[in-house]
């Protein structure tokens, strides 16, 4: 088989660092911390007064992020990213119990695929919630996931560029705490089109379903 030059957008996505720079996800910062004064205990007499702190912490569903690259089987690895090697690649992060993301990439004959599953552990049920509502109003065009945790999202987006058509599609869920989030998308080389807007969009969601039973089956949870 002749090799082939990818097109500048689609090199650039073969660095695995990059693809945390493109998503650009930050999580949302949790509330503003109490001074020493607030948080520091009083002395109670029957009840607390309404207008105390509260001294209980809230507890998490999930405490840390379960391992990315051992969400999804190695069937689906190689159906949806076929040459793919199935153990993937997890990209460093800087806290890895908030965050953790794995990578799928293969190029097969003239057809490539590009796969990323990330686990996102909030401090709260309304932290994420709050993220989660963010995130998908900054993505529009796209239509609510039923069955898929507490509330999921998908949309797909067609770019071209040197007249090369790449297809993504991303999935946002959450649970509890937790954000999972998938982006899969593909190019065909010879043709320079980019397959089927269902074929993005399903094979999404079939990673981010199988990933949210990986977090639900006790990867990362308190």
């Amino acid at each position: 088989m002749r090799s082939l030059p990818l097109p500048l957008a689609l090199t650039a996505r073969l660095t695995p660092v990059a693809v945390l720079a493109c998503a650009g996800w930050v999580l949302t910062s949790g509330p503003e911390t109490p001074s020493a004064a607030q948080a520091a205990p009083r002395t109670q007499t029957g009840t607390q007064s309404a207008a105390g702190p509260s001294t209980t912490a809230v507890p998490k569903t999930y405490a840390a992020a379960p391992a990315p690259c051992a969400s999804l089987g190695k069937k689906t690895v190689t159906s949806l990213v076929p040459g793919a090697k199935p153990a993937g690649k997890e990209i460093p992060s800087s806290d890895s119990e908030e965050r953790r993301t794995c990578s799928w990439n293969a190029l097969d004959g003239y057809d490539y695929r590009w796969l990323d599953v990330s686990f996102e552990i909030m401090d709260s049920d309304a932290e994420a919630e709050k993220s989660y509502k963010e995130r998908i109003a900054d993505r529009s065009g796209g239509g609510v996931v039923p069955g898929l945790g507490d509330a999921a999202y998908s949309v797909v987006n067609l770019t071209t560029e040197d007249d090369q058509e790449t297809r993504e599609g991303v999935v946002l869920a959450r649970s509890d705490n937790a954000l999972v989030v998938v982006t899969y998308n593909g190019s065909d080389f010879e043709s320079k089109k980019a397959p089927g807007t269902d074929e993005i969009n399903e094979g999404a969601i079939k990673a981010a379903k199988e990933a949210m039973a990986a977090l639900k089956d006790g990867g990362g949870s308190a």
